[in-house]
């Protein structure tokens, strides 16, 4: 069977890989591991379709390096162990040219245990780990692994990238080679791919099949358009529109548009999409979007969750409609969602502080005898169940952080805030 487009013209070497010039051109910092053979380990973050695996491998053959790749949808914590052995194994080997290289695709999605379990082969050399991601690694990688591999991030492909991208397909394809291809537009073509190289070369597929043979493939805004609409991508929950799908779906909740988010819903439920998925996104989106300005939305995220649980589809689409609408016309906040990442950055940089004296349990008489617990004051003996003392450790005292959102339920809370601390 004929493979796709997309995988015939997979690059094999640098000098066939299209964009990222910034990292791969002459003197850049992947082009030099290569040539020197001394490649580290390091995270590629980047969108769909821009080179992430292509250029894993492309580094583990010039390097000769044996190349081993594990999902992190798929893979467990013993998939981990059992390829880090087998590195191990070969690292050893006489035979073994290059350190082995361990891919791992959506590596944010693996948790924590998953991460831990590799920083050992990391740290001692067994393997030389190169991750894709396409979440900001700051929030979805820990931070061991991250001291462990740099960051590199990948960039959608620009105008010249796909221009090259399509002359080298038409002239090079085993099959468009042989066909007559007209190039009359293409602001068409290059929308729609959207800077994803695979997309683009997944509509041209299409272009090709859908044209007689004998007939010339033509490629221009008009005929690009009335293809793409008679033949829709199919939805595929494996893939990058599962990605595409639930990412409108959040924002339109998120900007409130309620007509938008059931859309994306009905598009995800359509599309066979796991309901369980969709309901531990609302839940998120509940907590992160919603959060302080309607405390309530988390409680109808999470009832709709267990209703998924218990019931299943098809009904299950109803809470599932019922809490999409009641997110996505809900007021807005994202203060509590700041406020733990002000304070994770906050943590991170004073290390740790100690608990102050009076704050710290007092169990034994020589705690009590070193000062702990001392001059503690139990709010609830005070008016209003209030009294002013620190609560923060003596370094960062004054520091601010959680900033309120403008909402009237956060509007309270700010105003009760005031009349206790001024």
């Amino acid at each position: 069977m004929l493979k796709p487009l997309a995988e015939r013209l997979r690059p094999q070497t640098l000098d066939e890989y299209i964009g990222q010039s910034h990292l791969v051109g002459d003197g850049r910092i992947l082009r030099r591991m290569i040539d020197t053979g001394n490649v580290a380990s390091f995270i590629l973050w980047g969108p769909p379709g821009v080179g992430k695996t292509t250029l894993a491998r492309i580094i583990a053959n010039a390097t000769k390096s044996e190349f081993h790749t594990l999902s992190a949808v798929t893979s467990g914590v013993k998939d981990v162990r059992d390829v880090i052995t087998q590195c191990r194994n070969e690292s050893r080997s006489m035979f073994s040219a290059g350190r082995p290289i361990l891919f791992i695709d959506e590596i944010h999605r693996f948790s924590k245990s998953q991460q831990d379990s590799l920083l050992g082969a990391v740290e001692d050399g067994t393997v030389t780990l190169i991750g894709a991601t396409t979440e900001n690694p700051s929030f979805e990688v820990i931070r061991p692994l991250l001291s462990r591999a740099q960051v590199y991030t990948l960039e959608p492909l620009n105008e010249n990238d796909l221009t090259r991208l399509l002359e080298h397909a038409v002239a090079k394809d085993e099959i468009l080679s042989k066909r007559e291809v007209k190039i009359e537009e293409t602001a068409a073509l290059f929308r729609y791919s959207g800077g994803d190289a695979r997309k683009l070369l997944n509509i041209l597929d299409l272009l090709e099949q859908s044209t007689p043979a004998g007939e010339p493939i033509v490629i221009n805004d008009r005929v690009v358009t009335e293809r793409l609409q008679r033949n829709p991508q199919a939805y595929d929950k494996g893939g990058e529109m599962h990605y595409d799908i639930i990412s409108a779906f959040i924002k339109s909740i998120r900007g409130s548009d309620p007509d938008a988010a059931v859309y994306w819903l009905a598009r995800m439920i359509a599309g066979g999409e796991d309901p369980e998925f969709i309901a531990r996104r609302l839940v998120i989106v509940a907590a992160e979007d919603i959060g302080l300005a309607n405390p309530n939305a988390l409680l109808l995220a999470n009832a709709t969750y267990d209703a998924i649980m218990k019931i299943g589809m098809p009904e299950g689409r109803i809470p599932l409609a019922e809490c999409t609408i009641y997110l996505a016309t809900s007021a807005k906040s994202n203060s509590a969602y700041k406020a733990i990442a002000a304070a994770m950055a906050e943590v991170e940089r004073s290390g740790n502080l100690p608990v102050p004296l009076h704050l710290r349990n007092a169990p034994t008489s020589l705690m009590k005898k070193l000062g702990y617990g001392e001059g503690y004051k139990y709010a609830h003996d005070y008016p209003g169940n209030f009294v002013r003392q620190q609560f923060l450790p003596d370094a960062i005292q004054n520091v601010k952080l959680w900033t309120p959102c403008s909402n009237q339920a956060e509007d309270v809370m700010t105003a009760r805030q005031k009349s206790r601390w001024g």
